[in-house]
C-alpha cells in the first residue's frame, strides 16, 4: 500500500494514524484539503437547502396567484421531501464508492435545473412536480456528513459532523429571509407575481456555481481524490453493493433512521409550515411571518454544533473509547426529550411574544438531536459510513413525509397535529437504550466483543 498523499503539509493538527484526518477546526482557513472540503461541504448543503425550501416563504403569494387550496399546499410540501427519501438511500453507498465531492456536485446540478424553471409553474400540480424534482438535492446532506467523516478524526467527528450539517441546515432559516428579500427586490420593477417567478433564478445560479467549485476546487479526503489515491495504490475502491449490504443489514442503522425522523423530519416539516402557521395564527404579513419563521432555522448557526459538542463531551466524560459511546447515546436521548417537551409547550403559546422564545428553545432541541445523531453514525459500520449516513438521513425525510401526511389527513388544527408529533418524538427518544454497537457500551450495559476500527471512516 502506497503512502502517497497530495499535500506535504497541512494548516490544521492531524492524526497520521487516521489517514491524516484533522483533529480540530481552523474556521477562517480555506486551505486545501481539510478546511476547503469543510467549507464546500456545508455551503453546498446550505444552498441545496435554500433551493429546496425556496417555495415555503413565498407560498402565501403563490397560493393566492395559482388558486391553491390548503390541502394542495400540504401535497406540495409532502412532494418536496418524499423524493429525498429515495435519493438519500441511493446516494449513501455511492459516496462509499465514488466519494462525497463528485456525488454532491452531481446532485446540486440536478437540483438547480428544476429550481431555475420553478417560476414557470401555473397550477398546484406543477408546484408539486417541480418541488419533487428539486427535493432530490436534499440528498446532499448525506454527502456533507460523509465528507466531514472523511476529513475529521473520530474524537472530533461529533462536533465536525454537527457543524457541517448545522451550517448547511441554516439554509432552511436563511431562505425564509433571502427569498422574501429577493422577491421584494424584484417587486421594485415588476408586479408581485412576476417577482416571485423571477426570484427562483437567483438560488439556481448560486447552486450551479457551488457545484462547479466542489468539483474542481476541493478534495475527497486529506490525501487527495479517490481517483488519484487509486492510481498510486493508496486505496482500493469500495463496492457500493457491499457497502449497501453492510449498512442496510445493521439494526442500529434503522433505529437511528427512526430517531432521525423525530428530529430532522420535524425540522423539514416546520420549515414547510412555519411561515403559514405564523401568518394564520398571529395574522402576520408574508414578510413578517417569514422573518419569524426564519428564527427556527437560524438556530442551526450554533445549536446543531452544540449537539455535536454535547455528544463529544459526554463521550469523553464517560471515559472515551468503548465506554464513551454510552455518553453519545445519553446525549441523543436527552436532546430528543428536550425537543419533544418544548414542541408540546409551543402549541399552547397564544401570544407571539411567548411563542417566539419557546419556538427557539424547541429549535435548539431539534438541531441538537441532529448533531448527536451524527456523533453516533460513523461508529455503526465504519467501512460503510456512506450507506449508514444514507439510511439515517433518509429517516429524516421519511419522518417529514409521515408528519406531512398527518397534517394532510388528520383533519385537526395545526396545533393539535404538532402535539401528536411531540408525543412521537418523546416516544422515539426512548429507542436510545436499544442501540448496541459491537464492542461499545450501551446506555446500561458494558461493552462486549471487539469494536470495529473507525480509522477508515
Amino acid at each position: 500500500m502506497s503512502d502517497w498523499k497530495k499535500y506535504d503539509s497541512y494548516d490544521v493538527p492531524i492524526d497520521p494514524k487516521q489517514q491524516d484526518k484533522a483533529t480540530m477546526f481552523k474556521l477562517y482557513s480555506f486551505r486545501r484539503p481539510h478546511m476547503r472540503a469543510f467549507h464546500f461541504a456545508w455551503f453546498g448543503f446550505f444552498m441545496a437547502f435554500v433551493s429546496w425550501f425556496a417555495f415555503a416563504p413565498l407560498m402565501k403569494e403563490i397560493k393566492a396567484d395559482l388558486g391553491m387550496t390548503k390541502l394542495e399546499v400540504y401535497n406540495a410540501n409532502i412532494s418536496s421531501v418524499s423524493s429525498t427519501v429515495l435519493s438519500r438511500f441511493i446516494v449513501g453507498p455511492l459516496c462509499d464508492t465514488f466519494g462525497a465531492r463528485i456525488i454532491s456536485s452531481t446532485l446540486l446540478i440536478m437540483g438547480c435545473i428544476p429550481t431555475a424553471f420553478a417560476g414557470l409553474v401555473n397550477s398546484a400540480t406543477d408546484v408539486a412536480i417541480i418541488r419533487f424534482f428539486i427535493g432530490v438535492m436534499g440528498a446532499t446532506f448525506v454527502c456533507t456528513q460523509f465528507w466531514s467523516s472523511q476529513i475529521f478524526a473520530k474524537e472530533f467527528v461529533g462536533t465536525a459532523n454537527a457543524t457541517t450539517g448545522g451550517w448547511g441546515n441554516l439554509g432552511g432559516g436563511v431562505t425564509q429571509i433571502l427569498m422574501v428579500g429577493i422577491w421584494n427586490a424584484f417587486k421594485t420593477g415588476y408586479d408581485s407575481e412576476t417577482a416571485w417567478r423571477l426570484s427562483f433564478l437567483v438560488p439556481a445560479a448560486i447552486v450551479f456555481c457551488v457545484a462547479v467549485g466542489q468539483l474542481f476546487l476541493a478534495d475527497d479526503c486529506p490525501k487527495g481524490n479517490y481517483k488519484e489515491l487509486e492510481a498510486h495504490g493508496a486505496m482500493t475502491r469500495k463496492s457500493s453493493a457491499v457497502s449497501f449490504r453492510k449498512g442496510y443489514l445493521n439494526v442500529n442503522s434503522w433505529l437511528m433512521f427512526l430517531q432521525y425522523a423525530a428530529c430532522f423530519g420535524v425540522e423539514l416539516t416546520v420549515n414547510n409550515v412555519a411561515a403559514n402557521y405564523f401568518s394564520d395564527e398571529f395574522d402576520l404579513s408574508t414578510s413578517k411571518a417569514g422573518l419569524v419563521a426564519s428564527l427556527f432555522g437560524l438556530m442551526n448557526l450554533f445549536a446543531r454544533s452544540l449537539g455535536g459538542i454535547w455528544s463529544d463531551f459526554l463521550f469523553a466524560k464517560f471515559g472515551g473509547g468503548v465506554t464513551g459511546m454510552r455518553g453519545r447515546f445519553f446525549a441523543q436521548w436527552t436532546a430528543l426529550l428536550w425537543e419533544g417537551c418544548f414542541l408540546f409547550l409551543f402549541t399552547f403559546m397564544n401570544q407571539l411574544g411567548a411563542a417566539i422564545p419557546v419556538l427557539i428553545l424547541f429549535s435548539v432541541g431539534v438541531q441538537m438531536a441532529e448533531g448527536t445523531s451524527y456523533g453516533i453514525v460513523p461508529y455503526i459500520v465504519p467501512d460503510a459510513t456512506g450507506a449508514v449516513s444514507g439510511i439515517v438521513g433518509a429517516g429524516g425525510n421519511f419522518g417529514a413525509v409521515m408528519w406531512g401526511l398527518i397534517f394532510r389527513f388528520a383533519g385537526r388544527s395545526e396545533r393539535a397535529v404538532f402535539r401528536i408529533i411531540a408525543a412521537f418524538v418523546v416516544g422515539l427518544s426512548c429507542l436510545s437504550p436499544f442501540l448496541k454497537i459491537r464492542g461499545y457500551a450501551t446506555c446500561f450495559t458494558a461493552a462486549q466483543g471487539e469494536p470495529d476500527s473507525i480509522a477508515d471512516i
